[in-house]
């Protein structure tokens, strides 16, 4: 029994590390550390704070900076998408599919909406030599009075 829970156990960890070598990066520690955090199965929204102080009562010894800097090589490769809610502050959704957000404020946290929810009439023709990428919404939401 003991090695057929050797084997489940890193089954996760060998996909991760397929999943991270299909994006281009190289599985170090640091990326299965918080790819494992990241990429459990269900989407989410997290901070880099929030990550680290995850990461950090699991054991694992990582920077703030090195959470900052594999959040953004995730990024880059297409394994998450940054959303920026305001000047100072953004999430890593790991839902990289077409949809928007709810952003409320006072819980900091974000709630997707599925992309078929929102209607985009008229946006402006882009600037010469440009194509628009992708349209995001956040929607902010406030507590009602």
């Amino acid at each position: 029994m003991r090695s057929t829970g050797s084997k489940a156990a890193s089954a996760p960890k060998l996909d991760l590390v397929a999943r991270l070598r299909g994006a281009g990066l190289r599985p170090t520690r640091q990326r299965i550390a918080l790819g494992r955090l990241l990429f459990s199965g269900i989407d989410r929204h997290v901070t880099a704070e929030a990550l680290h102080l995850e990461a950090a009562r699991t054991g694992a010894e990582l920077s703030l900076a090195t959470v900052y800097n594999t959040l953004h090589q995730f990024t880059t490769a297409g394994l998450l998408r940054q959303v920026f809610v305001d000047g100072e502050k953004s999430y890593f959704d790991t839902n990289t599919g077409d949809h928007h957000h709810f952003y409320a404020k006072d819980r900091e946290t974000l709630i997707d909406i599925p992309g078929d929810a929102v209607v985009i009439d008229g946006l402006p023709k882009a600037p010469a030599g440009m194509d628009i990428e992708r349209v995001e919404v956040v929607v902010r939401l406030k507590p009602k009075a």
